[in-house]
């Protein structure tokens, strides 16, 4: 079979050094870097779709529905990343993805109706999202799979600062109000 990397077996640790200090993964290694990478895309998926349903905002439902569909494709980009390496691709988030990868109280912040504890919910996601993003960058891994990493990751980031931006603007809006009076 021949993999991303033009060879018929695929690598293994000790099989090249690329001279930048790191030694190239091994196809299950990069494998296993995508299917994490999926996971939490498929998680960002599936809190910004809660998000979406839980704010009265349109331009705010707008928002979280389009970062929504922006990660379901993210998850599909790496999905075909990891079959053309031959590998089994995630299909779903993680077990404890909410959890750890900041989405818990989402569902407390849409039940209060407070459209500032979604708006921090969704940026502690996108935190924990940017975390993830950040240490695959770390990882030697293939070009092809380097660009897409980083052009999704420049998203995450894109993404991350609107609803920062967003949730700073609610919360001086609400300070105005309770400052002002009105």
């Amino acid at each position: 079979m021949i993999n991303e990397y033009g060879a018929t077996e695929p690598t293994t640790t000790d099989a090249a050094y690329t001279g930048t200090g790191r030694e190239t993964l091994s196809n299950d290694e990069v494998i296993s870097c995508l299917n994490g990478l999926i996971e939490t895309a498929k998680d960002g998926q599936q809190g910004f779709q809660e998000a979406a349903d839980g704010v009265e905002r349109s331009d705010l439902k707008s928002l979280f529905y389009e970062f929504s569909q922006q990660r379901a494709q993210f998850a599909g980009d790496l999905q075909n990343l990891v079959r053309s390496l031959g590998g089994d691709p995630e299909n779903s988030g993680s077990v404890g993805g909410a959890i750890h990868r900041g989405w818990i109280n989402i569902k407390s912040a849409i039940t209060g109706n407070d459209e500032q504890a979604v708006l921090n919910e969704a940026e502690r996601g996108e935190d924990i999202a940017k975390g993830e993003y950040k240490k695959a960058l770390e990882e030697n891994l293939p070009a092809n799979i380097m660009e897409t990493i980083q052009n999704q990751y420049g998203s995450v980031q894109a993404a991350h600062d609107r609803v920062k931006a967003l949730r700073d603007s609610a919360g001086n809006d609400t300070a105005t109000s309770a400052t002002s009076g009105f």
